[in-house]
């Protein structure tokens, strides 16, 4: 199982971005494909999931309404496009293979990728 991130970059207030997380072959058919981010001097936190079963969605309640995570299984990818960015959504963003979707449990997690730097500026 392998994952790579990409897409990040420097935004101004307000813009948009979108992520990709490429996995090797397969991959979205069996395992579940979240991403974290993790903002200096603060804990990874989940953002977002999408199910490997039947592509449900989980999302954190600081990005709901303005980020949106979907897959391409043709492509082995998986998106998230962020909106009405902040200062606050500044981080380290990493995307992972999960055994089960969720944003919380740390023991779902099969895999990490990479992470991309998404900076928000003022």
């Amino acid at each position: 199982v392998q994952l790579q991130a990409s897409g990040g970059g420097l935004v101004q207030a307000g813009g948009s971005l979108r992520l990709s997380c490429t996995v090797s072959e397969f991959v979205l058919n069996h395992y579940s494909i979240a991403w974290f981010r993790q903002a200096p001097g603060k804990e990874r936190e989940g953002v977002s999931c999408i199910s490997s079963e039947d592509g449900s969605t989980l999302y954190a309640d600081s990005v709901k309404d303005r980020f949106t995570i979907s897959r391409d299984k043709a492509k082995d990818t998986v998106f998230l496009q962020m909106h009405r960015l902040k200062p606050e959504d500044t981080a380290v963003y990493y995307c992972a293979a999960l055994f089960y979707p969720t944003l919380t449990r740390p023991s779902a997690i099969h895999r990490w990728g990479q992470g991309t730097q998404v900076t928000v500026s003022s």
